[in-house]
């Protein structure tokens, strides 16, 4: 954590001071341009891309091989990822990227110091290095330095750094380097891995978090850690979780978003800055398709398309040209095109109807893909070649 700490302070000196916008939700120009994306992942400095043709593109920071392109330099712009057409779906930790394969094959690569690669080691990888031989593996979920993914038998296994019982077995150990079974239930839907913490959801509507709770990001009205998955409420009808740096959001069947944890620059979206150790639904809107809980932001879409955001946005990563923190939902732009395939950070992406993807936000590492370390604070059109 203190390592984190100190690489998120020193890119807030670096950033600090005033944002330039240059492109805005609405152009589309700026649209056409880009290529087909299917799925985005998005890291600390890294940005994946899956494109609807099934390649592999990566740009952004390199310290760790977190792009995979077989190097520790890095890109400005997108480049791709090997020469395989057949991935399905990305995610992003903080310096280590996962995708998933059609065949349903799991693949890792980057920093691996903890085991969050799940290959049995801790060497760092700069290529897309298999996680063992299973070819079930429906999802995957890239947190700091745990992973954590769910096979289409509904069984969930995590691994990698375990220190707050993030990895959820009740293990001691504080690092398990291949994936490790979480309980013997057969129902998990989806998987999300935070900083310290982690929460799922099973397909009877139920919602789990373990790990870390300091900041109440489990949901269970108490700040002590659970090393195993703790049922958040008795709610039946949760259907979808992410789980941010140190506070948690999930959607319901009935459209309703509800956030919990640390909301120390209003990122639970309560019009507050106040803790919240168990569930609370943010305003009375009952149209969240979908969400997505960064470091210290949440962004989430609506059934007419539109994009909201709050939190933090000293980079600008909010999208609403501005770098002013918000502790209530703020639509970006004016654009009614955006999909649930969406991902937010110290920079944003998503995608569009159209099958464009935009990015903003920090972009000290060209995380952004535009060719420049220039931040901004609107949306801008990532073009993949």
């Amino acid at each position: 954590m203190s390592d984190l700490r100190k690489v998120i302070t020193a890119v807030a000196t670096a950033i600090a001071g005033t944002v330039i916008a240059i492109a805005t939700t609405a152009g589309p120009a700026n649209a056409l341009a880009a290529a087909g994306v299917a799925s985005v992942g998005a890291g600390y400095s890294q940005t994946c891309a899956i494109r609807t043709d099934a390649t592999l593109w990566c740009w952004g920071g390199n310290y760790s091989g977190e792009l995979g392109d077989g190097t520790t330099t890095s890109r400005t712009t997108p480049v791709r990822i090997g020469t395989a057409a057949d991935w399905a779906g990305i995610e992003a930790g903080t310096s280590h990227t996962c995708a998933v394969k059609t065949g349903g094959t799991l693949w890792c690569w980057g920093y691996n110091f903890r085991g969050q690669l799940g290959d049995g080691t801790t060497l760092g990888k700069t290529v897309p290095t298999q996680v063992g031989t299973a070819t079930n593996w429906a999802k995957v979920s890239a947190g700091d330095a745990h992973t954590c993914a769910v096979k289409t038998d509904g069984t969930l296994w995590c691994w990698g750094f375990n220190r707050l019982g993030q990895v959820g077995t009740g293990s001691a150990a504080w690092t398990i380097t291949t994936p490790s079974q979480v309980g013997t239930a057969t129902s998990w839907a989806s998987v999300s891995a935070g900083f310290g913490h982690t929460c799922a959801t099973r397909t009877d509507g139920t919602l789990w978090c373990w790990g870390d709770s300091s900041a109440g990001q489990l949901g269970l009205g108490a700040t002590a850690y659970s090393t195993t998955p703790a049922q958040v409420g008795t709610a039946t009808t949760w259907s979808a979780v992410t789980a941010g740096y140190a506070h948690t959001c999930a959607t319901r069947a009935d459209k309703t978003l509800w956030c919990f944890g640390d909301n120390g620059y209003g990122q639970l979206g309560l019009g507050s800055t106040t803790l919240q150790n168990t569930p609370a639904q943010v305003g009375t809107v009952n149209t969240w398709t979908g969400v997505n809980a960064g470091f210290y932001s949440t962004c989430a879409s609506r059934t007419d398309g539109s994009l909201w955001c709050f939190g933090n946005n000293m980079t600008g990563q909010l999208g609403d040209g501005t770098t002013t923190t918000r502790t209530t939902p703020t639509r970006v732009g004016t654009a009614t095109t955006w999909t649930a395939g969406l991902v937010a950070g110290y920079h944003t992406c998503g995608v569009r109807t159209d099958a464009s993807l935009w990015c903003w936000g920090n972009n000290g590492n060209s995380q952004l893909g535009d060719g420049t370390t220039t931040q901004r604070n609107t949306p801008g059109a990532v073009t993949l070649p």
